[in-house]
């Protein structure tokens, strides 16, 4: 016969299969999964990402390239074996529904509980996995090579900040870095919503609630209705993948809170289009002039492979604060002189991908093939080399 405690749990995971992984963590109960093999496999060889595919052995990614495990390719029954007892009951029915599903998934390796951002997905029929370690440790803005400018980012009292980039390129790390940063010197109170938890923070001065979509509360719409009774200073809203999203966000940042988001775009001054992307043409003006206003910096990263010892990748870093030169660009729809607005503003802690390669070169982060290769303009980073820096055109 069931105790009063245990009945209660029973009732609970019953109504809302959403808080049944969320007991099981705080109760310690969680099984050992064939899986965790592989996880802690890539932790003991220092890979950043977990492939796992059908046909194939188990792949990690070791600096910045795929290698395979020593082992047999894993076959669909095994496959379906491995991967179908990580899901609970929500994220089956999501998996089963969109063909997917992003969760949060912790492993323990050596007495450590690791955290993973997985992505479970189908392809051709059969199901597959990829997760991502996330560190167990957030680095300062020294740890991650990151130039001291970012530092700007987090002393504002209120606003938008956004990190650009592809999917692998860092951001995520950035803003754990800057919410840490502000954990350390200020006594606010930060909320982020996240879809999943990556980095858990440690509180020092602030306090922090971190709440996951689909296990703390329904989805995102809800949580930011939520969000503006929950008094925060500081809020982590995830990626700008819509309209809706957006609209929250610079709301919030107009209403005095301070607001980071990642998007994807590749450039920090294309960051612009991509935002105007997600609106109606009829509605770009409006948006326009909400970025102008509220936006406070804009940072686009690549991570590149580093030819210095122990350091497996660094970030290529351009950085853009809106400066009034930029404002003025922005309201304008004058994008395409932005990136001449960032060159010249280098007094200012801004930065282009050009001075970062640079940057990188001297200190010997990283070699001239790399550097190259990812150079948005060639051209200019021969001359930046030499140490001659081209005149900038009149941008206003």
């Amino acid at each position: 016969m069931a105790t009063t405690a245990e009945a209660t749990q029973e009732d609970v995971v019953q109504k809302d299969p959403r808080h049944a992984a969320l007991i099981e963590a705080l109760s310690g109960q969680r099984k050992e999964l064939e899986v965790d093999k592989l996880f802690r496999a890539l932790v003991k060889h220092e890979g950043s990402d977990l492939h796992l595919k059908v046909g194939r052995p188990p792949m990690i990614r070791f600096k910045g390239e795929l290698r395979p495990l020593n082992r047999p390719p894993i076959e669909t029954e095994e496959m379906v074996d491995l991967l179908w007892p990580m899901l609970n009951e929500r994220q089956k029915g999501i998996f089963e529904e969109d063909g997917g599903a992003d969760f949060a998934y912790v492993c323990e390796v050596d007495g450590v509980d690791w955290r993973f951002r997985v992505n479970m997905l189908t392809q051709l029929g059969k199901i597959g996995l990829v997760a991502r370690r996330i560190n167990n440790y957030i680095p300062d803005f020294e740890g991650l090579y990151l130039p001291q400018s970012v530092e700007r980012l987090c002393n504002y009292d209120q606003g938008m900040v956004l990190l650009a980039g592809v999917t692998g390129s860092g951001k995520s790390t950035t803003i754990a870095a800057m919410l840490n940063y502000v954990n350390r010197k200020y006594r606010k109170h930060i909320l982020t919503l996240e879809d999943p938890i990556e980095f858990v923070f440690t509180e020092e001065k602030c306090l922090i609630n971190q709440r996951e979509i689909g296990q703390d509360v329904k989805d995102f719409s809800i949580g930011m209705k939520h969000a503006v009774r929950e008094d925060p200073d500081v809020m982590l809203v995830g990626e700008m993948r819509d309209e809706e999203t957006f609209m929250t966000a610079i709301h919030a940042a107009e209403t005095g809170h301070l607001v980071y988001g990642t998007i994807h775009a590749s450039t920090a001054s294309s960051t612009i289009g991509r935002i105007l992307d997600l609106f109606p043409e009829e509605m770009h003006n409006a948006i326009r002039s909400a970025i102008a206003f509220n936006m406070k910096g804009i940072v686009a990263q690549k991570l590149l492979r580093s030819i210095k010892s122990g350091v497996a990748r660094v970030p290529a870093v351009e950085i853009m604060f809106f400066s009034p030169t930029v404002q003025k660009l922005v309201l304008e729809g004058a994008d395409h002189k932005l990136p001449d607005a960032i060159r010249i503003g280098a007094e200012e802690g801004m930065q282009d991908f050009t001075r970062s390669l640079k940057l990188l070169l001297d200190s010997e982060l990283i070699d001239r093939p790399t550097a190259f290769a990812v150079a948005p303009n060639p051209d200019a980073l021969k001359m930046a080399i030499k140490g001659i820096d081209a005149a900038a055109p009149g941008i206003l």
